[in-house]
């Protein structure tokens, strides 16, 4: 355990002195903001989610993440805005980020095309409390106190969407922007996202929701591929696939109208699968129906 423990360390330190990875979900389906600035007000309702997932659950300092998102439509639909704030905990390192999403839509065929931007602000901070596993204290390459530093970020994407059928492309951390943490720095890679998703009526009440998303930074690229059945637009439950990483189990429910919660557990296939518990994660999303405004000229007696 102790190997294990140094090993975790030194990816934790190599993490903050090179590149950052956005923090993993399992459950994207629902947390398209996050990734993809272009998907704000693509419901046409002014919709909030709210993830949280703890990974790798028997390990002391496993990441800990969660996402807020709240978007809406403007302008008969013509633009969107969306909020984001990310928390992100791994051992004595924490992270926040906030983003402001704009969002242009045309109708292009039989659907809508979204094309946005936002734009972030980052913080990271060390607590200054780590022990390293060997016993070593003082260890000039480790802040003895908390050091935080921020900076400015921005993200860019694409989003098509008809009836059945989206499919976004995305990227996050254009800038590559670098903070300052006392005696090293840390910088934020570029990440590049892809989504495909189509819904296929089975019945009336039952419905398959693929979804393949994809993300890739440096030379690393994760691919899910999940399947979600729909039963009676009330319950969900579904199967994902994580290359090298993960089979992920998931279940949801409507628990009122609009008002959805989910759920989903991450059984670890990687060489942690010895020593993890697997990750849970949890989703909650309401979307409130924005009502058209009806036209002056359809109210006016004159006019019936």
């Amino acid at each position: 355990m102790k190997k294990l423990l140094a090993v975790i360390t030194a990816g934790c330190i190599s993490t903050l002195a090179l590149a950052q990875q956005d923090p993993q979900f399992s459950q994207n389906m629902f947390n398209k903001l996050w990734v993809n600035p272009a998907t704000a007000g693509s419901n046409e309702a002014i919709c909030a989610s709210l993830l949280y997932r703890a990974q790798w659950v028997s390990f002391d300092g496993a990441p800990k993440s969660g996402v807020l998102a709240i978007d809406a439509p403007l302008f008969n639909n013509k633009l969107g805005l969306g909020l984001t704030i990310n928390t992100d905990e791994i051992g004595f390192e924490q992270g926040l980020t906030a983003k402001l999403a704009a969002a242009y839509r045309m109708d292009v065929g039989n659907g809508k095309l979204s094309l946005g931007v936002d734009f972030g602000l980052l913080q990271n901070t060390i607590d200054g409390k780590f022990t390293a596993p060997d016993g070593v204290a003082n260890d000039p390459a480790i802040p003895q106190n908390a050091v935080s530093g921020t900076a400015f970020d921005l993200g860019a994407g694409a989003y098509y969407q008809s009836e059945k059928f989206y499919f976004g492309l995305s990227s996050t951390h254009l800038m590559e922007s670098e903070l300052d943490l006392d005696k090293f720095s840390k910088e934020y890679k570029r990440h590049y996202y892809g989504m495909i998703g189509y819904t296929l009526e089975l019945s009336p009440s039952v419905s398959l929701k693929p979804m393949i998303f994809v993300k890739n930074v440096t030379d690393n690229t994760t691919i899910d591929v999940n399947v979600n059945a729909h039963f009676n637009n009330k319950f969900w439950a579904g199967l994902s696939w994580r290359n090298e990483d993960a089979v992920v189990g998931m279940l949801g429910i409507t628990l009122i109208e609009n008002l959805r919660l989910g759920y989903a557990y991450d059984f670890t296939t990687s060489e942690l699968k010895d020593y993890s518990d697997g990750s849970h994660e949890i989703m909650l999303g309401y979307c409130f129906n924005v009502k058209k405004r009806i036209p002056v000229s359809i109210r006016n007696v004159r006019f019936l």
